[in-house]
């Protein structure tokens, strides 16, 4: 089992990333790291979770060395992110789709690679927060809406480094 390592300060939207003795910067939420998730706070929710699946696009790269399912993304994807929809929240979707949704094919590359994180999964619980990934990292390093975020080379060796066992954990310190 490969156990990715997040770690922050409460408040703080970077962190550091390690994988073994391996660390690496990384954007977090813009409300930084909470204890208590709740749909569309803005912060990276604490806790051990498990990694589920990566997504990428078929158009700009072919899929990475990993081991984890890697399923290409398609334009008509979407992910539920409306507590008003129980039975769909938190969950893939496809477009079109009248309820609130977060689109997985982006102009802005940020979701070229996407990693599922297993958070509020099992079952999801509408309301306590959706559509929590590993994807890449903005240029300038801005915040996430609530994801973990890394560089394209980062993410690249941390895909080639897990597996379906894997899990992150994150957490305060």
């Amino acid at each position: 089992m490969t156990l990715l390592s997040v770690r922050a300060a409460y408040g703080a939207t970077r962190g550091t990333l390690a994988v073994g003795e391996r660390m690496r910067p990384c954007a977090l939420g813009r409300a930084g790291l909470t204890d208590h998730k709740r749909e569309g706070d803005g912060a990276t929710p604490i806790g051990r979770f498990p990694l589920r699946r990566l997504f990428y696009r078929p158009d700009r790269e072919a899929p990475p060395a990993t081991g984890l399912p890697a399923l290409p993304l398609a334009e008509d994807l979407g992910w539920c992110d409306d507590p008003a929809e129980p039975s769909l929240y938190n969950r893939l979707v496809r477009l079109p789709f009248a309820a609130g949704h977060e689109r997985m094919w982006r102009d802005d590359g940020l979701y070229d690679l996407v990693v599922e994180i297993g958070y509020n999964d099992a079952p999801p619980r509408p309301g306590s927060g959706s559509a929590i990934f590993l994807h890449l990292a903005r240029p300038d390093w801005a915040p996430t809406e609530g994801c973990v975020a890394m560089e394209r080379a980062d993410l690249l060796a941390v895909l080639a480094a897990i597996g379906p066992e894997s899990l992150i954990d994150i957490a305060a310190i």
